[in-house]
């Protein structure tokens, strides 16, 4: 994870990890988001569980400013943190 990955990451004050998969973009083929000018990856939030079950995804259109909050409501849902 570079500097600008971790400050975000941080600025979150998440308990998990989050992913970066930059520059080889294995996961994002894998997850089927690779843009198709085979460079990018759509943006594209993924949930993870710990047993590392995906439990929601969200595909927000393109350009698309997508609220944080149902991200962190399902989160809090699974962790049992309301």
């Amino acid at each position: 994870m570079n500097f600008a990955q971790k400050t975000f990451a941080d600025s979150l004050k998440l308990p998990y990890p989050l992913l970066s998969d930059f520059p080889d973009l294995n996961v994002i083929r894998g997850y089927g988001v690779l843009a198709s000018n085979k460079m990018d990856a759509r943006r594209a939030f993924f949930l993870v569980d710990q047993q590392g079950i995906l439990r929601q995804r969200w595909l927000p259109d393109e350009g698309a400013v997508f609220p944080s909050e149902p991200i962190l409501e399902a989160v809090r849902a699974i962790s049992g943190k309301r």
